[in-house]
């Protein structure tokens, strides 16, 4: 009897998956948008069937399913993935989308802005991830100009990695590209309503004593720079936090938007090697919210050392490339 049960769930849903499709911004059905359910197997994510919603917002779509996948709603330029678990509902779904806007609201804020420098030989890696809080009803959408933008101090050695992730979501692969004024580069991703992250991975030429040089065009709420035990870092604007006692990583607050500091030595953050097994054993560092760090500056090193340690092992793979 059990091994019938198990075989009829893994059996494809023949009923229908439908649903309705609210406009986050207004409140009211949204009319027009394009609903697309996609199946996840072995071979990928692949699409089944798009439709329209209706004016009612209203939608459905009539075709076999594993029950394993994520449903994708375009509007207003801009998509929103919902995601599909063996076992959930497949009726009454409920879609957010929001209105889009090229300008950055009141409502959107840099919540916080990580840096960790990592030099090694003759190379210094450099990881940034900045965490971006919508409070508003409209997701940013900046194709043009890019929604990130920031500035590599000198040339970097070899493409700037980009791994953007949307509120809820998964991190996906973006593209820095050129910006506009010189020496400035940009991302395209939507901020949506909600807490959206991107990070940077990118290596520089290091001899010690080197400067690190760079300026923030994005200014956040709470900036703070990492680098591991047996590196110094020194220059104006940047406060000494102390160590981190779990990896001994040296912890700087930055009270500035344009940095020229001098940095010597070596090191690599303690935990932040064996590769990809490696790093499908880091800590969890999704969970990490905003939170008043000026009254916590203890908590704050902790959590720092934590994100710097996750970040590193999901780039250690490729920066070894």
């Amino acid at each position: 009897m059990r091994r019938a049960v198990c075989f009829l769930a893994m059996l494809p849903v023949m009923a229908a998956v439908d649903g309705v499709v609210t406009n986050g911004t207004s409140g009211k059905p949204q009319a027009g948008a394009t609903v697309t359910l996609y199946e996840v197997s072995a071979g990928g994510p692949e699409p089944l069937e798009s439709v329209k919603s209706g004016v009612d917002g209203a939608w459905k779509i009539d075709k076999p399913f594993n029950g394993r996948g994520f449903i994708q709603t375009a509007f207003d330029g801009v998509t929103y993935n919902h995601t599909m678990r063996p076992g959930a509902p497949t009726a009454g779904i409920a879609l957010a989308v929001f209105n889009s806007s090229a300008k950055m609201g009141g409502d959107i804020k840099v919540t916080n802005h990580m840096i960790l420098l990592e030099p090694q030989g003759d190379k210094l890696s450099v990881r940034e991830s900045y965490f971006f809080s919508n409070e508003g009803k409209l997701t940013w959408n900046d194709s043009g100009n890019g929604t990130l933008r920031f500035i590599v101090g000198n040339p970097p050695l070899g493409p700037v990695e980009v791994n953007a992730t949307a509120p809820q979501g998964m991190p996906i692969r973006r593209a820095a590209e050129k910006g506009r004024a010189e020496g400035e580069m940009k991302v395209d991703f939507p901020i949506k309503p909600g807490e959206t992250r991107i990070d940077l991975a990118y290596t520089l030429p290091y001899a010690s004593p080197s400067r690190f040089k760079t300026k923030f065009l994005l200014p956040a709420m709470q900036a703070m720079i990492a680098v591991p035990k047996g590196v110094s870092l020194k220059g104006a604007g940047i406060k000494d936090e102390g160590k981190e006692p779990t990896t001994q990583a040296g912890i700087f607050r930055v009270e500035t938007q344009t940095l020229d500091l001098t940095m010597e030595g070596t090191g690599e953050l303690a935990g932040a090697s064996g590769g990809e097994e490696g790093a499908s054993k880091g800590p969890d560092i999704e969970q990490i919210k905003a939170r008043p760090y000026d009254k916590l500056p203890l908590v704050l090193g902790l959590a720092f050392a934590i994100l710097a340690c996750g970040f590193a092992l999901l780039y250690r793979s490729e920066a070894r490339k």
